[in-house]
């Protein structure tokens, strides 16, 4: 817990140099306006399709009841789409760059041993997004259910962010054996990091700053986990 802190502290830090907050600001600004404008062109569609995945209430005079949940489950959709492809962005074109930056600058030490790591970095951000958005959806019917809408897309959240920026903090300068060693020995601290990340997504207007922000937790908790390995192994950091 006390190393996320420390990840998550320098993170913040990192927001503050100059130059970062064009990483910060253009994943997500520039997602949003794809999204809405792709919603403005399919929303007669998506509700349509919402419709469909709603059950047909017996009871007349309250079809109205399933047009709002329609409505709801369609920007539920449009949210989720808007965050995975801020990720992805993020994640195969923003973060090579900060990882560089931050690796430069605070683990002059550590040797880069990672190869393939573009490709790498693109397969493994599609798999997990993949995993998300069919997971995301076929589960939204459950959202309508009282409650589940503040614990389901958290979950999934959570999922995401770990699942993909674990590796893409590591990619640069671990080797393959390092690289699985410390995603099985630090998965706890990696799931606290990416529940971190999900919890700032819930609060309007600082979520804009939340994939980056968990981004930079993942480099300075992979980075300085990867260190501490190598010492531990007595290698050439």
């Amino acid at each position: 817990m006390m190393t996320v802190f420390a990840a998550a502290t320098q993170a913040a830090r990192e927001l503050m140099r100059p130059g970062m907050w064009w990483h910060v600001l253009w994943p997500p600004i520039g997602s949003l306006i794809f999204w809405a404008f792709a919603g403005y062109l399919l929303w007669p569609y998506g509700i349509q399709l919402m419709g469909y995945l709603l059950p047909v209430l017996p009871w007349s005079g309250w079809e109205w009841i399933a047009q709002w949940a329609a409505v709801f489950l369609l920007i539920a959709v449009f949210a989720m789409l808007t965050y995975l492809t801020t990720i992805l962005l993020v994640a195969v074109v923003a973060l090579p760059m900060m990882v560089n930056t931050v690796a430069v600058r605070d683990y002059p030490d550590l040797v880069r041993h990672g190869e393939n790591v573009f490709w790498g970095s693109l397969r493994n951000t599609l798999v997990a997004g993949g995993i998300f958005l069919v997971g995301g959806l076929l589960s939204l019917p459950l959202l309508v259910i009282p409650g589940v809408i503040l614990v389901l897309p958290f979950l999934w959240t959570m999922w995401l962010n770990q699942r993909t920026f674990r590796f893409d903090a590591l990619a640069e300068h671990a080797t393959a054996a390092e690289l699985q060693q410390l995603i099985s020995t630090r998965r706890p601290s990696f799931y606290v990091a990416g529940a971190t990340g999900a919890a700032i997504a819930y609060v309007p207007v600082v979520q804009l700053v939340a994939p980056v922000f968990t981004a930079l937790i993942f480099v300075h908790l992979g980075l300085a986990a990867l260190r501490r390995l190598r010492q531990q192994q007595g290698v050439q950091l």
